[in-house]
């Protein structure tokens, strides 16, 4: 007898769906958090003051670890866990509704800048934004199941700004963990396994 096996696409969305979703809480999970259309709004350092202050109110308050990460002008890594009650969802969807607003109020300063037309667009686009879209929708969390895939996550982590031409030296890039790695101490207190 000969079985064969046959996959639909909407059997193979169903496996993508599952796929990049937190299943666990208590397990660490990478997550990358892109801005629509790659913009570059983190070439603003008040936008980026806005996703320091943010990482760390919700390391002080609603249980976030911060294992890894980084800020590139348009996207930010980081291997991320929690400690408490809150679910890792959770957290990240308060981290991103957060800085959106926080990021919209200062783009506004400059409503008529390219940057902030092209969020509004794509806000008015997806039903679920009123005007406005920082962030794309998901931010595809990969769990951590082994020390060889955080290391492997870690170094992709801090080569990132290496790789874009921003710095000769991950350790060089103040936005980033590398410096922790390095032995040095970085902007955001780690969690350490």
């Amino acid at each position: 007898m000969v079985v064969v096996a046959t996959t639909t696409i909407l059997d193979y969305i169903c496996f993508m769906g599952r796929k990049y979703k937190i299943h666990n809480s208590d397990r660490l999970y990478f997550v990358t958090f892109t801005v629509v259309e790659w913009i570059p709004v983190f070439n603003d350092l008040n936008n980026i003051d806005i996703i320091l202050e943010s990482i760390q109110h919700n390391q002080k308050n609603k249980g976030l670890e911060v294992y890894a990460w980084v800020i590139m002008p348009n996207h930010l890594h980081m291997i991320i866990g929690r400690n408490g009650e809150r679910s890792l969802s959770d957290i990240i969807r308060d981290f991103k509704s957060f800085t959106s607003n926080q990021i919209r109020h200062n783009l506004l300063k400059d409503s008529s800048s390219l940057k902030y037309q092209i969020l509004a667009l794509n806000g008015m686009k997806n039903s679920r934004n009123i005007d406005f879209q920082l962030w794309q929708q998901h931010s595809h969390p990969i769990e951590i199941s082994s020390d060889y895939l955080f290391d492997q996550k870690a170094d992709y982590i801090h080569a990132n700004p290496v790789e874009a031409g921003l710095v000769e030296f991950p350790e060089d890039w103040k936005w980033s963990s590398a410096i922790d790695f390095d032995g040095g101490e970085g902007i955001i207190e780690l969690t350490w396994t």
